[in-house]
């Protein structure tokens, strides 16, 4: 039953949520103040309406208050909101934003959460020798090593608790985290990586905003549940970010990168133009399942992504947004392509027998298990390295697709309904030099039709 007493001109609403470990009552409370030219009958009924109210809220664990510290409502918004609407790889990526942002401003009570708090925090972001980024490279003789202490790929991944990809992504010489180098040189129990050089630059723009945008979702939400009246982020200005548009290949280059491709594995050599053709991301095609394609009626559906997080592993997931998940044709030759390949995974399927994992995924691991989105970044660097190509990464076959289709008069709704843009607005930030590009090519050839010349001709 809740307790009402006066205090000036407000009410104070006392009730209680049991007992805590020691036998003492914990008590919540809450601050109500009647608004100016309330009648005493009017605010007594307010007053019962609002103890109920709070009553219920104690009872049901959904009364949250300003006292409380950004910590202990971020963990709150982590596990009744994060948990369930975002995907795996954005929660991770949270929680690794939110080490620096709870030592700044996670003792700080919510209620006294000041805009000052939060410029501050920008500021040191912004300054010389912040970042963490150390890497550790895997000594030129890992596998040898590894080997030679009896461990295989898979047994090496069970004994220091990373992920297989993991494992591979040292053997092929990839630099790693330092927890990760921690974990592995317990098991082999040696002096098997060297630290590279830490990057001392400052964070960038784009970096401290991201902390900004999570800050304030968090905060937005306290909103929401009534806990503060309003959000600070509201009055901080966070560090413009330059918007840097996407590059892709013109036509030429692209032909020359699809000549050179002709030499390489039929597996990378069809992923590479299944994403010269369609733009999909990275996780989208290691996500593709030969059930996806539609070979009678040339259509593809995507509708999920692999994602690496180093606490899952690798693991099937909901496409970026939900405006991801589409239908797009592909050209009777990609068909045709994607054909050839699956012959050829058949043929290593029965070869590998019962060590062959089923996974139903067009892009596979050597024993058909899922295929790591960074094994196709990692295949690619060295592709473009072997063949003296322009410095590009794997995504900018997905800017190449776009830029292609936008330079031969594809209209911008159709490219971004493929790409799997939220909306156009995105398309046309992105590619806005080649639409500007695209548009006066179109307006060359109007003039070109419009001429006195050439009006003359047709009459």
């Amino acid at each position: 039953m809740a307790t009402i007493e006066k205090r000036g001109g407000s009410y104070r609403i006392t009730v209680s949520a049991g007992y805590n470990t020691d036998g003492k009552q914990i008590k919540k409370r809450m601050t109500w103040t009647p608004s100016p030219g309330m009648t005493d009958r009017q605010i007594k009924k307010e007053l019962e309406k609002q103890s109920v109210l709070f009553e219920h809220q104690v009872e049901t664990g959904q009364f949250l208050n300003g006292s409380i510290t950004f910590s202990e409502f971020a963990k709150t918004w982590f596990d009744d909101y994060a948990e369930k609407q975002l995907r795996t790889k954005t929660i991770t990526e949270y929680k690794g934003l939110m080490r620096r942002i709870e030592k700044a401003i996670g003792h700080i009570k919510l209620i006294k959460l000041q805009p000052r708090h939060l410029m501050e925090f920008y500021n040191n972001l912004a300054e010389s020798g912040i970042r963490e980024d150390t890497k550790y490279k895997p000594r030129h003789n890992f596998k040898e090593i590894m080997q030679k202490a009896g461990y295989t790929q898979k047994t090496l991944s069970a004994a220091a608790g990373v992920s297989i990809n993991t494992v591979a992504r040292c053997v092929n010489g990839s630099n790693v985290s330092k927890t990760t180098a921690d974990k592995i040189k317990i098991v082999l129990d040696g002096d098997i990586f060297e630290a590279v050089e830490r990057n001392s630059n400052k964070l960038s723009d784009k970096t401290i905003s991201e902390y900004h945008r999570l800050i304030s979702s968090i905060l937005t939400t306290a909103v929401q549940w009534q806990v503060i009246p309003s959000n600070p982020c509201g009055r901080v200005k966070p560090p413009k970010v330059e918007r840097r548009e996407a590059a892709g290949l013109d036509e030429n280059e692209a032909a020359e990168l699809i000549h050179c491709l002709q030499s390489e594995p039929l597996k990378y050599r069809t992923a590479v133009m299944l994403t010269l053709y369609t733009g999909m991301r990275r996780g989208e095609i290691c996500g593709l399942d030969w059930s996806d394609i539609d070979f009678e009626n040339n259509l593809l559906s995507i509708t999920k992504s692999i994602v690496y997080t180093s606490s899952t592993g690798l693991q099937e997931g909901q496409t970026k947004t939900k405006s991801s998940q589409r239908i797009i044709n592909i050209p009777h030759d990609m068909t045709a392509l994607l054909n050839e390949y699956r012959r050829e995974q058949l043929k290593r399927r029965f070869a590998l027998g019962d060590q062959w994992t089923e996974s139903g995924k067009v892009f596979t691991n050597e024993r058909g298990g899922l295929l790591s989105p960074d094994t196709l970044s990692a295949w690619f660097k060295k592709f473009v390295k072997r063949h003296g190509l322009p410095d590009i990464h794997f995504h900018t076959l997905r800017h190449t697709a776009a830029t292609l289709l936008i330079a031969g008069g594809v209209d911008v709704a159709t490219v971004s309904k493929r790409l799997g843009h939220a909306d156009k607005t995105t398309t046309l930030n992105t590619y806005t030099h080649a639409i500007k590009s695209a548009d006066a090519a179109a307006a060359e050839k109007l003039a070109a039709i419009l001429s006195p010349t050439n009006l003359k001709q047709a009459n």
